[in-house]
């Protein structure tokens, strides 16, 4: 069987990740592409390493030219996807729907109140099939048929994968969990700030989101609080993202005071017994860490710990391309397990030499 497929704010990085994967799944069929301010432009205008939809024109973000299709993804910026979804779902109620951006994935109304503002969506099944459960089984298992899906945040992704099976073991302290990424503009966003765009960013670096003030700190925590058996209150992280001259890709150093004797040997333990069967985890267990260079273009995530014996530190090292494996590669993961097919259907587990 093959499903047609829609993208609402395709001419957006995460929108044109999204098509150029649908374009060559087996069971897959780029539909309609729409956009808003590059309505009517054509495609390869916007995108032009996208040569097999390269005639094809940006067509109005509305019901009418979306609905006609098995699935529509919605890449729109936040408080702007959840209303186009419920006006899809009442148009066409066994429509399948994958929400790219932050509308679906916060189950807490104040948590969006506090970093997003504005009416809260109901969340939809999150979209990271390998995240550990409190009770040990993965997200994979909630995904398996969902209808409404909610792909994870990119920079939620990558610390997310630290953190998850060491919050599951109880090995950290989850009041003094740290995280500092190293992100390529694309990970922004195509309307990113002004002041993140200027000409110096090439041969710059910069924080930003600084002081607690990220927008992907409730989707973590939430996660976490799901993966262990503490309540959200018992978590605590300090994030900042730093923007870096790569075109794509997140380096996540994320850190936390190991307790109850775990060690550097339980930690690589605890990774593996969460990951170490998954096809899309890259797991480091030598002393190396992993780089973005080595996952560029695939839909996986490189995983390494190393132990400071000093400070009791635990710094667990994760590498994505947050385009792929932190955005629209982990939607196609999680449309091919709501829909009953092979996980890795469309999805490539190496990566482009750099």
């Amino acid at each position: 069987m093959t499903f047609r497929i829609a993208i609402a704010g395709a001419s957006g990085y995460a929108g044109g990740e999204m098509a150029r994967l649908v374009s060559t799944h087996p069971s897959f069929e780029l539909g309609a592409l729409t956009a808003h301010s590059n309505e009517g432009r054509a495609v390869r205008d916007v995108h032009p390493h996208l040569r097999s939809v390269g005639d094809a024109v940006f067509k109005p973000t509305d019901v009418a030219n979306l609905a006609d299709h098995d699935i529509v993804v919605l890449a729109l910026p936040h408080g702007q996807s959840a209303h186009l979804g419920e006006a899809l779902i009442a148009a066409k109620p066994e429509l399948i729907v994958v929400d790219l951006g932050a509308d679906r994935r916060l189950v807490n109304a104040e948590d969006w109140a506090a970093y997003y503002g504005g009416e809260h969506a109901e969340a939809w099944t999150y979209g990271m099939p390998e995240l550990v459960r409190s009770d040990g089984s993965k997200q994979r298992e909630a995904l398996a048929g969902a209808k409404r899906i909610a792909a994870p945040g990119c920079n939620a992704s990558a610390i997310t994968f630290a953190l998850a099976p060491l919050v599951h073991r109880s090995f950290v302290d989850t009041h003094d969990l740290v995280a500092t990424l190293a992100v390529g503009p694309s990970g922004a966003g195509r309307t990113l700030r002004e002041d993140l765009l200027a000409s110096e960013r090439l041969s710059s670096a910069q924080a930003y989101a600084v002081g607690g003030t990220h927008r992907h700190i409730p989707e973590i925590l939430q996660s976490l609080a799901g993966a262990s058996a503490l309540s959200r209150e018992n978590f605590a992280l300090s994030m900042t993202p730093v923007l870096v001259p790569m075109s794509r890709g997140i380096l996540a150093v994320t850190s936390a005071r190991l307790i109850d004797n775990a060690d550097l040997a339980s930690v690589n333990h605890a990774l593996s017994e969460a990951y170490g069967e998954e096809e899309f985890v890259d797991l480091v267990t030598s002393g190396a860490t992993p780089s973005t260079g080595s996952v560029l273009g695939s839909n996986t995530v490189g995983i390494g710990a190393a132990f400071d014996e000093k400070t009791g530190r635990i710094s667990v090292v994760t590498a994505i391309d947050n385009l792929v494996k932190g955005t629209a590669g982990a939607a196609i993961q999680s449309l091919n397990v709501a829909l009953g097919l092979p996980e890795s259907s469309g999805l490539n587990a190496d990566g482009v030499a750099p």
